[in-house]
């Protein structure tokens, strides 16, 4: 039966991963219009005006492959063969010996070439195809085996009938599972604390948390607390340009960090400077730091701009004394070429990037995304883009300077918590997307879809969807590429850090795109190449020897966290949204093992905010309730909520029956509930347990109010208490003295460093 042309549509969807329609929270199913398929297929770069056109091209240039551009396989399930196909004037199968030659190079990362050649009795006939009056032979070989996990390259060779073909597969050969450090192996169970670093104070910062503050956090952390990991918010390089380029988590580069947490007073080069210490130590350049430490928010534009005074100082300085020395290259220059030898071209358009935006930015200060720049720079390739890289090699060798800087500091961090026993430290945060005005956008913009963002259908939190504003990334052309991207990000976000969490993890499975201009519940979802992409997150997990946490929160079809659980990435759980399937809170011995357990994250309240309500009356100020009527609802399910966690701690232990019937208990988020809570969430069976310092401090303030930008001073709380206070204050000790316990009763407790 001849298909009509919306079912040739929707296969020529399904065919690039687009999803025909999608369930919602709440059981609603919600079918894809064609209009809409149309309009993501063209997006894509795929000509619609003909979906039977359109699915012939792609059985063409699936048939005129000699082999896939890439293959990921696991070591323990390695292909039985190796699959080719070819044209043939011959009856199927039926080449003979001297008709078909087949030889195979293989090239490893760090070993030279193996040739290998394959007898006519080493071949197997598969199947043949006819495609337009041509007859396609796909055949086999044998998979070579004694390969390790890694990175090759086959090149494939295959003559026949005097024809001669070549192309190179990339394949992927990745361990079966993710890293799991020795500490969490077995029984093992450890517990962290997060902090967003640019809201630490101290009485020695610039007005915003930095590599130096972090290292005396560490100290405290390790040393007190007794936890053996130590989670940061994401520090990838944004803007810095208030309020709508500051969060870390729409980044110009998930592939760089920010400048503004390098603790410049500790930087070799400026402790040689004059000029940069002539700066620092002038009275306006004092009155400022002060000023700037001083508020009650992080300003990021000053402390940017100060630090680039500074910083730019301090790198004429090296300069001068390493990198333009005639008598020849220094330990320092040699450090630092040894570090540009490392990077990729990722450094190169990053930096190449930077220096562009400081350049038209002072000619425009409004120019603040690159497709405001003249039509020749937006070309990464271009000429111009080439003679600016010539006429301004110090503007852009200042930013790999940079980065050469928060490697090192990073790394320095990362050592101290290793030296004193943390077998995790560190662990980062990466990123969803990127914000489509900045670096990574420009570098790679092929390999993304103009057109469409990404977001989320509907659900409790936000009753229209969510359009989160980046564009996906082209799936084929990240594919076809052999995932160099994605293989890039996954490892220069494990750099300095024993664990890296993947914020949305479900992105690997799919995504859900909104066409530009339209509303976020009209979107739709587009598949990915999961089982690839694992696959990859496990091998450069394993060579960085690094946890993987993937956020899995939201509507999770259930096979997306047994493929998280089959590769041991830990599942993230929290600990308002844990329920049986009775639909009720968790108790601590039915939490995943392989898992991060935690109170809340960033984008949710606190304990303490959530306890007296001050989230929701923070978004009923900000008119995010539609209705008064709606608020009170809101109201009276948190008094439910609150009063199932009350039981849940009763009967699970954690709260005394005879605490909940004293009158001042529902006063307030008393010591005995913020306890009961705490020692809860230690006592699961949770492998790792990570507490905010704002839910160890009761603070009530949340970091990030999703949905606002200027009406909430969103990514710039700082913490209630300095660094020198975390020493020595009574009511830090009194927090302290109530997780010590905890973690010493749970077994979590890091052993003491030799």
């Amino acid at each position: 039966m001849a298909k009509t042309e919306k079912e040739k549509l929707e296969l020529l969807a399904a065919a690039y991963g687009i999803q025909p329609s999608y369930s919602d929270i709440w059981g609603n199913t919600h079918t894809i219009p064609s209009e809409t398929l149309e309009q993501v297929l063209g997006d894509m770069g795929v000509d619609v005006s003909d979906p039977q056109k359109a699915l012939q091209h792609l059985e063409h240039r699936f048939w005129n492959q000699l082999a896939p551009p890439v293959l990921v396989a696991s070591i323990d399930q390695l292909p039985s063969e190796f699959l080719f196909q070819l044209p043939s004037n011959s009856s199927p199968g039926a080449m003979s010996e001297k008709e078909l030659q087949v030889r195979l190079e293989i090239t490893g990362e760090n070993t030279s070439a193996i040739n290998h050649s394959y007898h006519f009795e080493q071949l197997n006939f598969k199947k043949d195809h006819q495609l337009d009056g041509i007859t396609y032979e796909c055949w086999s070989f044998p998979f070579p085996a004694a390969l390790s996990t890694g990175y090759y390259h086959f090149k494939l060779t295959v003559a026949y009938e005097n024809h001669k073909h070549q192309q190179t597969t990339l394949v992927i050969i990745c361990p079966e599972q993710a890293y799991l450090p020795p500490a969490l192996q077995g029984d093992g169970k450890r517990a962290g604390i997060a902090i967003s670093l640019y809201g630490l104070r101290s009485q020695r910062n610039w007005g915003v948390g930095d590599f130096g503050d972090l290292k005396e956090f560490i100290r405290w952390a390790i040393g007190s607390l007794h936890v053996d990991v130590i989670g940061l918010n994401p520090l990838h390089a944004i803007p810095n340009r208030q309020p709508y380029n500051i969060s870390p988590y729409f980044p110009s580069s998930r592939f760089y960090r920010n400048f503004i947490y390098l603790d410049i007073a500790a930087m070799e080069d400026f402790r040689s400077s004059a000029a940069a210490n002539e700066f620092v130590q002038a009275e306006a350049t004092q009155n400022l730091m002060a000023e700037l430490r001083a508020s009650e928010l992080v300003q990021y534009e000053r402390v940017a701009t100060l630090k680039l005074q500074v910083l730019e100082r301090v790198f004429q300085t090296f300069l001068q004394d390493h990198w333009l020395d005639k008598a020849g290259m220094t330990e320092r220059s040699r450090k630092f070429q040894a570090y540009l030898q490392r990077e990729t071209g990722l450094l190169d358009n990053f930096a190449t990037f930077c220096a562009l935006e400081d350049s038209f930015h002072q000619k425009d200060p409004d120019a603040w995304a690159w497709r405001q720049w003249p039509e020749p720079f937006q070309n990464p390739y271009s000429q111009e883009v080439q003679e600016f890289q010539q006429n301004h090699w110090q503007s852009i060798l200042f930013y790999k300077y940079l980065q050469w800087q928060v490697e090192e500091q990073l790394k320095e961090a990362q050592d101290l918590a290793r030296s004193m026993g943390a077998s995790v430290g560190l662990y980062h945060d990466l990123a969803l997307g990127n914000d489509p005005g900045g670096a990574d956008n420009w570098a790679y913009q092929d390999l993304f879809v103009p057109g469409v963002t990404v977001g989320a259908p509907p659900d409790d939190f936000a009753l229209e969807g969510q359009d989160w504003g980046f564009h996906p990334p082209h799936r084929e052309k990240y594919r076809s590429d052999g995932y160099s991207l994605f293989v890039q990000e996954i490892r220069k976000n494990c750099q300095a850090g024993g664990a890296l969490r993947i914020d949305h993890i479900m992105r690997f499975f799919r995504l859900f795109w909104i066409i530009q201009g339209q509303r976020a519940k009209n979107g739709t979802y587009v598949e990915n190449y999961y089982q690839d992409l694992l696959r990859i997150l496990a091998l450069e997990s394993d060579r960085a020897k690094t946890l993987i946490i993937g956020e899995d929160l939201g509507t999770v079809p259930p096979q997306v966290r047994e493929a998280l659980a089959y590769l041991r990435i830990f599942s993230y759980r929290l600990f308002y949204f844990e329920r049986d399937d009775q639909g009720g809170l968790r108790e601590p011995g039915s939490y995943p093992p392989y898992a991060l357990a935690a109170v809340s994250t960033h984008d949710l309240p606190t304990l303490a905010g959530f306890w007296t309500g001050e989230d929701l009356s923070l978004r009923n100020s900000l008119g995010m309730f539609p209705s008064e009527d709606q608020f009170h609802a809101a109201l009276q399910k948190r008094r439910s909520e609150k009063e199932e966690i009350v039981q849940r701690l009763v009967a699970s232990g954690f709260l005394a029956k005879e605490a909940v019937n004293d009158p001042t208990f529902h006063a307030g988020f008393g010591d005995e509930l913020h306890s009961g809570i705490i020692g809860f969430l230690l006592s699961t069976s949770a492998k790792l347990v990570v507490i905010s310092q704002e839910d160890l401090f009761k603070d009530s303030r949340q970091q990030n109010v999703p949905g606002t930008v200027t009406e909430h001073p969103n990514w710039s709380t700082k913490m209630y208490y300095t660094l020198e206070e975390l020493w020595q204050d009574p009511e830090v000790e009194k927090c302290v003295r109530v997780f010590r316990h905890w973690i010493s009763s749970t077994g979590r407790r890091m052993p003491p460093s030799s």
